[in-house]
This record gives C-alpha cells, structure tokens and sequence, in this order.
C-alpha cells in the first residue's frame, strides 16, 4: 500500500512540474506585467471611488452642520422675539398672550437645545471623517505612485525581455551557424581538391617512372648525343682549314723572301755591270 501511494505521489509530482513548465512556456512578461498594471489601476479606480463617496459624505455632513448652526440662530431668534412679546402683553396686563407667548419662547428655546445637540454631535463625526479622508488621500497618492512605478517597472522588464529574447535569437542563430559553419564546407572542398591534386601528382610520378618513360628518355638522350657529335664533328673538320690556311700563308711569306733577295742581287749585278 505505501509502495502504491510512493508511485501515485511520483506521478502527481511529474503531472505538476509538466503543468508547471507548461504555464511557464504559457506566460507572456509583457501580458503578465500588463494585466497586473490594469489590475493596480482598477484598485486604484475603486480605492478613488471610496474616497470619493468619503469626501461626499464629508460635505453633506459640514453642510448639515451649518444648517443646524443657522437653525440655532433663528431659534434663537424667535424665542427672543417671543420672549419680548410676552413681555409687552405682561406690561399691558394681558395675561393669557404673556403666557402665550411664553410658552413660544419656550418652544424656541427648546428648538435651540435640539439644533445645538445635533450640531454638537455632527461635529465630531465631521472631525472623524476628515481624518478619515486625509488618510484616504495619502493611501490613494501612494497608491497612485506605486501605479507609476508599477507602469515604470513594467517597462522596464519588458524592455529586458524583448532583449534577453532577441539575444536568444542571436544565440540561437549562431549556434546554428556553428554547427553549419560554411568555413568548414569550404575546406572539405579544399581537402578533397588536395586529394585529388595528389592523385594526379601521384599519377604524373607514376608515369614518368614507366618503361615507356624510360625508352623515351633514352631517346632523348640518343638524339642529344648525335646533336653533340656532330658539333664535335663540325669543330673538328674546321680546325684542319685553319692550319692549312696558316700553313699556304708561311710559304708564302718564305717564297716571297728569295725572292726579294734575287731583285735585289740583280740589281747589284746589274749595278756592277754598268759600274
């Protein structure tokens, strides 16, 4: 029995935190805060009333008691004027008028006694209500006050809440830009282009290492021989001209030397002959 009451408690708790989170999600600052203020402001409104009505009730009791004052005077008033006139009939001898009139006197005054009493009595249930209505004031000030803090604040947090969202947003934003970061697609590519560049690099060495590769190589160099052979060639047959050349040039210049020689012995001779 208290392992079905542990699982009923359990279940009870999770069914209030879920309802719990759900009023959360549910609330509104701004809708919250509003009605609050619209709240404050009916009691605020109905406070005004009451006040009102105090107020109200304040001058018809202040005007009460002025009546009951100007009542005291005319009563006044009258039982003076009846007492006077009793005296006029007591000095002519009319006994039955003085006695009337006596007795409005009388009356008046008694009227009087009544008006002072009320008046009396007015006075000081118009001093509780006026105490009553300048606490009513002060209380509906504060609360009027409070009212503008109230609004003041209500800005406030709704101003930090439309931020804290909006930073939210940003965050989430960025979050989401983090898991799908362009940058990091960039360099898969890239990667995958080095890859591929290394195969062809791969390939080209690949290549130049085959048989194929190699006999053109050494064609290459065949031909790069033969060029080389027959520059040596062309060297070596323009050598031999050049000594043959030089060669014609020192007979030449040895011929030519008997010869000077021999015009010039003829010239002797024939210089002796003539001597």
């Amino acid at each position: 029995m208290a392992k079905k009451r542990s699982i009923w408690a359990r279940m009870f708790g999770i069914g209030k935190a879920n309802a719990n989170a759900a009023l959360d999600a549910l609330e509104d600052p701004k809708k919250m805060l509003d009605q609050s203020v619209r709240e404050y402001t009916n009691n605020i409104a109905q406070a005004e009333q009451a006040v009102a009505q105090t107020i109200g009730n304040l001058r018809m009791a202040e005007d009460d008691h002025s009546k009951l004052q100007q009542e005291v005077k005319e009563w006044g008033g009258k039982a003076l004027a009846a007492s006077n006139k009793a005296d006029e009939y007591s000095a002519a001898g009319d006994a039955d008028n003085q006695q009337k009139f006596n007795q409005l006197a009388t009356v008046a005054i008694q009227r009087q006694m009544d008006a002072e009493k009320r008046a009396k009595n007015l006075e000081s249930t118009i001093t509780t209500q006026r105490e009553v209505v300048a606490k009513l004031k002060t209380g509906l000030n504060t609360m009027q006050t409070k009212r503008q803090e109230l609004v003041a604040k209500r800005d406030e947090l709704v101003a930090r809440a439309r931020n804290a969202k909006t930073q939210n947003q940003m965050m989430d934003t960025l979050k989401a830009l983090d898991v799908n970061d362009p940058t990091s697609e960039i360099s898969r590519f890239e990667q995958k282009i080095r890859q591929d560049e290394a195969k062809v690099r791969g390939a080209q060495e690949l290549a130049a290492s085959s048989l194929d590769a190699q006999f053109a190589q050494l064609e290459d160099l065949g031909a790069a021989s033969e060029v080389d052979a027959r520059l040596a060639a062309m060297k070596a047959s323009s050598a031999p001209q050049d000594v043959l050349e030089e060669a014609d040039d020192a007979a030449a210049i040895e011929a030519g030397q008997p010869q000077v020689s021999e015009i010039e012995a003829r010239l002797a001779a024939l210089k002796k002959n003539q001597a």
